[in-house]
């Protein structure tokens, strides 16, 4: 006696990467140091570069516990202390020495680096709110221009992206470069709208050719941190 064939289930797709293309953690680098007007930070090529915080150091640590076992196979840091003093922990762990991507440096912010942002957003400066409504960095006097910016970003992560094929990197870096990534993976009207990535933050990006797909954006679970 012949049985009835068994009915196909068609489950629901779940994401896979493509082949050949490249995973990348970004991370945004732990809180740095506060900025004083009687203690500027050091410069490097005109832009600040302070020490973590104690909040920082933290922030690494729990960065490197969380990726330890995320099979990943190359670390990246900018030229800014802030990013290989984050990597430091993850590096160790893994016995991986972090790679020098200069090109995903932080945003030069001009005539208001050295702690100045800071100081002028708290202060509520008019031009900060014109930064925010125009979306633009460059209205800050002197500023690297938005073009220049999103082109020397979106260069460094298609070189990451085709040095590594198949693999999973952590990219050490800065908040408006993560904001800078996801706006023009998700062809964002908005420039900022991914502004704000929490310090020791973790984002989370494919890019197979000229694709790039989010695949998460700004994860603090590691960091045990409420909805803020």
């Amino acid at each position: 006696m012949s049985t009835p064939e068994q009915e196909v289930e068609y489950r629901q797709h779940r994401f896979s990467p493509p082949p050949g293309s490249t995973e990348l953690f970004l991370v945004r680098h732990g809180e740095s140091a506060p900025a004083k007007g009687s203690a500027p930070f050091d410069l490097v090529d005109g832009q600040a570069d302070p020490d973590l915080a104690p909040e920082g150091r933290d922030h690494a640590e729990r960065v490197g516990r969380r990726l330890a076992d995320e099979r990943i196979s190359a670390l990246y840091v900018t030229t800014l202390r802030r990013t290989s003093q984050t990597a430091a922990p993850l590096a160790a762990k893994l016995g991986l020495t972090p790679e020098l991507e200069a090109d995903l440096r932080e945003i030069h912010l001009g005539d208001w680096e050295n702690g100045l942002f800071r100081r002028y957003t708290h202060e509520g400066h008019p031009i900060v709110e014109q930064l925010w409504r125009e979306q633009r960095w460059d209205v800050i006097p002197g500023a690297e221009t938005m073009e220049a910016f999103g082109g020397r970003i979106r260069a460094a992560i298609g070189r990451l992206a085709a040095a590594n094929p198949d693999r999973r990197i952590a990219v050490f870096t800065h908040g408006g470069v993560i904001g800078e990534v996801f706006a023009q993976a998700s062809a964002a009207k908005n420039r900022f709208a991914f502004l704000g990535a929490d310090n020791g933050s973790i984002s989370h990006l494919v890019v197979s050719g000229d694709n790039w797909m989010v695949r998460r954006f700004n994860d603090t679970s590691h960091l045990q941190s409420p909805f803020g």
